[in-house]
């Protein structure tokens, strides 16, 4: 059993857009309209520096600092996730080590992307980077579209059962069958599984999951939280019909650049997040078009 309070560990958690200025600085008092944002919008949680907020277009101390300044504008309303995305085993860890003085929830470390290392090497991995920072909750984060493999369930249930503060996953490769499995053989302890894709949000809630990690939540704070909120009032036909009108918005996205799209739909909405960091660029031609329709549909666009 963890030592841990993961009570606050649950529901909608966005992983919040880094703006930026036409010089691809971070735009400090945009990211804190954006944390206020999310959190009028009804939002559990923040993550800095998930993908959608291009942590691997930043260095440590310009994560490091916007996370602060997160924390500032949350002034403790929401819990706020820190992200890490190094390859590395030592910078990760040197990573975590500052993350944890801040005043974050949780870290979340992603699988290292390029290369693939061994199952066993990736124990090692996850677990070294934990253990250097014992007192500070840790999740997993499985993403196998970016990083081009998956995670075993074998290797995630150890690391959880194994690693006292490894407290959760975000699960991202949209395989509900995988996050059952997950939520399933992690019964016994207190470990909390997202879906970490925006159009599982129900099915995630309906086999078990604490919630859902969602890009779409930027912009559609209420509509993407009112499907964890009715579900856990008991509304299920409205919790499903935010996830059906949801879905069409999230599935335009795919056609279009990763991670442009989200920028993108935000710009759209004039909520002015600056660009993409290059070398992404904007959504142009077709693939734009699919995505106003879309947002026309469903009533967030003229």
């Amino acid at each position: 059993m963890t030592k841990f309070d993961t009570t606050n560990i649950k529901g909608v958690l966005v992983p919040i857009l880094t703006p930026v200025d036409a010089d691809e600085n971070i735009d400090i008092p945009k990211l804190k309209w954006m944390t206020r944002h999310v959190i009028d919008g009804g939002i559990d949680g923040i993550l800095a520096f998930g993908s959608n907020s291009e942590f691997y277009m930043f260095s440590d101390d310009e994560m490091l600092e916007a996370t602060q300044a997160i924390l500032d504008e949350a002034k403790g309303q929401v819990p706020v996730y820190f992200g890490i995305g190094h390859i590395r085993t030592k910078q990760a860890i040197a990573l975590a080590k500052r993350a944890a003085k801040l005043d974050i929830e949780a870290i979340s470390v992603l699988q290292p992307m390029f290369i693939q290392p061994t199952e066993t090497a990736l124990y090692h991995h996850f677990k070294a980077i934990a253990e250097a920072v014992p007192d500070t909750k840790m999740l997993l984060y499985s993403n196998p579209g970016r990083t081009g493999y998956t995670m075993s369930d074998d290797l995630i249930v150890n690391l959880a059962h194994d690693v006292d503060n490894i407290v959760g996953i975000k699960e991202s490769s949209g395989n509900v069958t995988k996050l059952e499995e997950l939520v399933r053989r992690t019964q016994d302890i207190d470990f909390k599984a997202f879906a970490g894709k925006d159009t599982i949000v129900f099915p995630g809630l309906a086999i078990g999951a604490a919630g859902a990690v969602c890009s779409t939540a930027n912009m559609y704070t209420e509509l993407v939280c009112g499907i964890y909120d009715k579900f856990q009032a008991g509304d299920l036909a409205g919790a499903l019909a935010d996830q059906f009108k949801l879905n069409p918005i999230r599935n335009s996205q795919d056609a279009a650049s990763f991670p442009a799209a989200t920028k993108d739909m935000a710009n759209l909405m004039g909520m002015d997040v600056g660009p993409s960091v290059l070398p992404t660029e904007a959504t142009t031609g077709p693939v734009l078009e699919k995505m106003k329709q879309a947002m026309r549909d469903g009533g967030y666009l003229k």
